[in-house]
């Protein structure tokens, strides 16, 4: 595979996690507020991950989006500024995997269903 359909197929992925996310959160009752927030973290990763193989660079094996962000902004300093919303998407990269954990609400659903769109568009924006 090479590099251009390797970034497709992130971006994909990425888009993927960001459409199961909003279909939880939207259409499904009771709400899956914790899966929705999980699929953001997923997305914002992908895109990342992409983000960097197109910039030549393989990504490393990691969750953690801060890292993957700090990574890409070595490449564009303009990407500093989804640093913020990749803070607060990588969260829940693990809160959302056990069930301990219910101090998840709608709202922050809702708030990382909108980082995760505007982190895949912004990325979009600057790799296509």
């Amino acid at each position: 595979m090479n590099k251009n359909d390797l970034v497709k197929k992130w971006f994909e992925k990425a888009e993927s996690d960001l459409v199961v996310a909003i279909h939880v959160f939207e259409d499904l009752y009771p709400k899956q507020i914790d899966i929705a927030c999980y699929h953001c973290q997923q997305s914002a990763e992908k895109v990342l991950k992409g983000y960097l193989v197109n910039q030549g660079i393989e990504p490393p094996k990691t969750h953690d989006l801060i890292l993957l962000c700090r990574k890409c902004t070595e490449m564009d300093q303009d990407i500093e500024t989804i640093l913020n919303d990749c803070s607060e998407l990588t969260l829940y990269s693990i809160a959302t995997r056990y069930p301990d954990n219910n101090d998840i609400t709608e709202r922050d659903a809702e708030i990382a269903i909108k980082q995760a769109k505007y982190i895949y568009d912004f990325l979009f924006q600057r790799t296509f």
